[in-house]
């Protein structure tokens, strides 16, 4: 015979990977299962004795609302908390994987993985420009924008604190290479000068970039002439002449090239070429791929550390939702042993205080992910990206998220009321009717 500590490890570990599989299960899966209990339900006469057991549970439950909520309260703070997280690292990677697209090329020295440890010689830029696959203005010049990213330091709107901030200089054709931003306030930099296009996102998180605003940034004066949008990366950047923002800072070289190609063959025969001229160590990839890959490792951590908060608070709403129920049981021992003595089994009776903790974990979840997108969803933040700048970017609470968090909900309701559903199945008939 084995030992009752070994049964309740057992016990723990099955949950545990039944709630696992539970929430790594595909819409379509959790539809099958909700559709079987709802035949088992509806079709059976112990189906029938549960629904009517629950209802009797169910009803009582304003008489008992200031216990029940604490499952509910639990529960919505772990599903809000959870998809608040997990929406960040979706808005994060949403911004950088629509910043760019399969017409557009970006050219960093061979092996280096971002900007910042990318160097282009100047010479190596009329090169480039006579490569195949490259698309062409009305004049025949070569639509490629040789650019340069300095780090510098803005107060944030926020607190005052310095934050790092992007500021690129960009190439004579820009406009035209980066063809997703549009000036909306102001106008462009004019080269030779010291003018700054902002983002808007940038405007929002950083103080002093209003149009007419003059900064200081490498010991000269810059004057703020326009505001841009383009929805993505961009948006968190100051613009400027890049040549000018070379000579303030000393910058002898580039360190990438954006290039409009020909459409996605054009990519392919600049790519071809790239890789055929022996002059020309320098890697290619698309726009889309390369911000892309630069929003994998963090929106992976995001996601992870919102994963392992969400589990260890729901361990202690799985502990609460625990204590609710059995102290609900207790409470409803002589009505549960009645049930018992009248003809109602021991499977009827687990499944209906199982149906009363899921109704108040739904509550719960929908509660949580309610708060959650009237909160977060559309919020404007900022975080540390692969230049070391912020890059802005707004929360994004996703259908797909409300429903794992939903899922979650269920999760615990089901953890957290399957021992007090098998401890009111086991009540001893004659000593909970003698109870008082």
């Amino acid at each position: 015979m084995k030992s009752p500590w070994l049964w309740n490890l057992l016990s723990i570990v099955a949950l545990v990977v039944g709630l696992a599989v539970w929430v790594l299960l595909p819409w379509y899966g959790v539809l099958t299962i909700a559709v079987a209990i709802a035949l088992w339900l509806v079709l059976t006469r112990g189906g029938r004795l549960a629904l009517a057991a629950a209802r009797i549970g169910i009803s009582s439950l304003p008489q008992r609302w200031g216990a029940s909520s604490v499952i509910v309260v639990g529960i919505a703070g772990v599903v809000g908390v959870l998809v608040a997280m997990l929406a960040m690292g979706e808005g994060f990677k949403a911004t950088l994987n629509s910043t760019g697209d399969e017409t557009s090329a970006i050219v960093l020295r061979g092996g280096s993985q971002a900007e910042t440890n990318s160097v282009i010689t100047r010479d190596q830029v009329p090169l480039i420009g006579t490569l195949a696959g490259i698309a062409r203005d009305a004049q025949g010049r070569p639509l490629l924008s040789p650019e340069l990213s300095q780090v510098v330091n803005l107060p944030s709107k926020a607190d005052g604190t310095d934050v790092n901030a992007q500021f690129r200089g960009v190439g004579e054709l820009a406009w035209a290479v980066h063809d997703k931003v549009q000036v909306i306030e102001g106008r462009k930099f004019a080269p030779g000068l010291r003018e700054i296009v902002v983002g808007q996102g940038a405007r929002s998180q950083f103080r002093g970039l209003d149009v007419g605003k003059t900064l200081n940034l490498g010991n000269q004066q810059w004057t703020v002439v326009g505001v841009f949008a383009s929805g993505d990366a961009h948006d968190s950047e100051l613009w400027t002449d890049g040549e000018t923002l070379a000579s303030t800072y000393n910058r002898g070289a580039y360190q990438s090239i954006t290039v409009r190609t020909d459409g996605t063959a054009g990519f392919t025969a600049f790519k071809a070429a790239m890789d055929a001229d022996q002059r020309l160590k320098l890697d290619v990839s698309t726009t889309r791929a390369y911000y892309g890959k630069q929003s994998g490792q963090l929106a992976t951590l995001i996601n992870v550390l919102g994963t392992v908060i969400g589990a260890i608070m729901a361990v202690g709403a799985v502990f609460g939702a625990l204590n609710t129920m059995y102290a609900a049981v207790a409470g409803r021992a002589r009505e549960i042993a009645t049930m018992r003595a009248i003809g109602f089994r021991g499977l009827p009776v687990v499944v209906a205080v199982m149906l009363e903790t899921m109704l108040l974990a739904l509550l719960g979840g929908l509660l949580g992910g309610l708060l959650a997108w009237s909160i977060f969803n559309g919020y404007s933040v900022s975080t540390l990206g692969s230049n070391f700048s912020q890059v802005v970017f707004q929360f994004k609470v996703s259908p797909e998220l409300l429903w794992n968090g939903l899922k979650w909900a269920l999760g615990i309701g089901l953890v957290g009321g399957l021992f007090p559903a098998l401890r009111a199945a086991r009540l001893p008939v004659t000593a909970a009717l003698r109870a008082t």
